[in-house]
Parts: structure tokens; sequence; C-alpha cells
């Protein structure tokens, strides 16, 4: 199975499972642990099958949680904000993005739809069919 294959079928799967590598493996400490972080996607998991795939270029696909409850990030040439809330789980809500072609091999559109999913996250399992997993990659500078 091609990477874009993976990403199409398992796209149709509502829920995703959100982790971060450098704070799950303690767990999720306070409501601020991932805020004002540049984190970048690592793979994606399919929990059915323990498929791992992972993204060729981390960098060029992040997402920076603020402390006021917005989001944004970067989804290879193009960029998009929004909401998260930790209150009963985790949630995303995107919003405004760009909307640029960024290639045959880009990941871009598999990233957004695949954030569009979080609905819960946790180190205790829950969530969906499908594990994102990001790493830090420093702090934010906005």
């Amino acid at each position: 199975m091609t990477r874009a294959d993976f990403f199409e079928a398992n796209a149709q799967h509502s829920g995703v499972l959100f982790g971060f590598a450098s704070m799950w493996a303690i767990g999720l400490g306070t409501a601020d642990s991932i805020q004002d972080i540049v984190w970048q996607w690592l793979s994606v998991t399919n929990q059915s099958t323990g498929e791992i795939i992972p993204v060729p270029n981390p960098e060029y696909y992040t997402i920076t949680f603020h402390t006021d409850g917005t989001l944004n990030g970067k989804a290879d040439c193009n960029t998009f904000t929004g909401t998260y809330s930790q209150e009963n789980g985790f949630s995303i809500t995107l919003g405004a993005s760009t909307m640029a072609f960024c290639g045959e091999a880009s990941l871009d559109q598999q990233y957004v739809t695949l954030l569009g999913s979080v609905a819960a996250g946790g180190s205790d399992g829950a969530g969906g069919k499908q594990r994102m997993l990001f790493t830090n990659g420093g702090a934010s500078t906005q």
C-alpha cells in the first residue's frame, strides 16, 4: 500500500488520536503543557493494523497551540488557523487556511484532514483508528 493509498483509505475513519512523543511518555500534566511549542508531525499509525507511515519532512507539517485557545500551523506550503479545547478530552476546530497546490508528493491535504478529525487523545489510548505522532520542534516565536 502506498502512502497516498493509506491516507486516502484511512481518512474516512472518524477520530484521530493525537500523540506528543516528548510528553506522552510521562503523560499530560498541566493544561499548558502543549502550549507555545511548534509541534512537528512525525508519523501516523493505523491502530487496527499497526502500520506506521512516517512523514518525510516533519518541519513542513506543524501545529502550535496558544494559551488563548487558538492554534496555527503549517501544512507544507499552506498555513492554517483554528481553535482547540482540552475540556472533556481534546478537540481541534480548524479555521481559515491557504489552499495552494503543494505538489503531488505533499501530505498537506491528508494532514489537514486528520487534524480535522481529532476528537480525543491521551496516554490512555483513547481515540480513533489513526494515531498522529508529533515531536517538539522548539519554542514558538509568536
